[in-house]
Parts: C-alpha cells; structure tokens; sequence
C-alpha cells in the first residue's frame, strides 16, 4: 500500500476524540487547514494533518501517541513532518509551562496531567533548543483550535497531492 492508502484507512478506522465535539478525522483535518491558512510549509501542513495518527494505531497510549505516530509515518516522510507529530504533546506540556494562562480544552487539560504535566523550567528550556520545538508549537496551536464541530474544511482527499510530494 502507498503512504496515502495507509493514511486512509487509519482515518476511516478512528472515531471520537477523547471528550471533545469532532471526530479524530475532522480534529486533524482542521489542524491542517489552519496550518494552510496560516501560510505554513507543506511539511507542516502535513504534520498538522496527521499529528494524531498514534491515537488510531492499535496500541497506542496517550501519553505516547506522538512518538508511535511519529515512527508509523517515518515510513514515508522525513523528519520536517514527523518531528513536529513526535513533539506536539511536548509543546503542550511547553506551552502550559511558559505561556501563563494559555488555554486548553477541558479534555486536553485532563489528558495534560496523564502526559506529564507541565514542563519544569530545565525541560522547557531544553525543548525550546530542539531545532523542531518552533515547528512543534504551532502545530500544537493548531491542534488546540482544530475542535469546532460546526468547522467547514476540505476532506482527506484535498491533501493527496501534498502527501504524495512529501512521501519518499
């Protein structure tokens, strides 16, 4: 199967998404067209796309949904879409840490205290060096914003072409 099929079939396999209004697919089909409407880089877009893909796969914890995510798509994209999809819960954590009052969902505040909680000072500090920490933060600004039921946004297949450039 092509990266794209695969992409496929693990939307249609999803359902909700833990609490909030929007299925898995349509939280991670607005992620990315926030990220195209921002201007991003077609890696970032697609690292918006598929930044949950850890929760669909058997298996895969909260906690650890960026990383499996992360490694299933290195099958195909470098490290430019991955890496953001491996450090978004990380930017969470971040962002919580040095950003006060930055808002989350009420489901994203209780997966929050299963994924570590907010950073300590070192950790923030070491994650702000990572040389994906800024790509990771806006895609975790996105990932916030991406839970509104009433959203109109382009399905899956609109995303094909951008796959397709991306994937070795």
């Amino acid at each position: 199967m092509t990266a794209i099929a695969d992409v496929e079939e693990l939307f249609l396999s999803g359902g909700g998404y833990f609490g909030e209004a929007v299925t898995m697919a349509e939280h991670q089909l607005q992620a990315a067209a926030r990220a195209r409407a921002d201007g991003a880089p077609d890696a970032l877009v697609a690292a918006a796309l598929l930044h949950d893909v850890g929760h669909l796969l058997d298996g895969a914890s909260d906690r650890g949904h960026g990383d499996d995510g992360a490694r299933w798509l290195g099958q195909w994209f470098d490290e430019d879409v991955t890496e953001p999809v491996r450090l978004h819960v990380a930017a969470k954590r971040y962002l919580v840490a040095t950003e006060p009052g930055y808002l989350l969902s009420p489901a994203s505040v209780e997966t929050l205290h299963r994924q570590g909680g907010p950073m300590d000072d070192v950790a923030a500090i070491a994650f702000g060096r990572d040389p994906h920490a800024r790509a990771a933060v806006a895609l975790r600004r996105w990932d916030d914003q991406a839970k509104d039921p009433a959203a109109a946004v382009p399905p899956l297949d609109a995303y094909h072409e951008l796959l397709e450039g991306l994937a070795r």
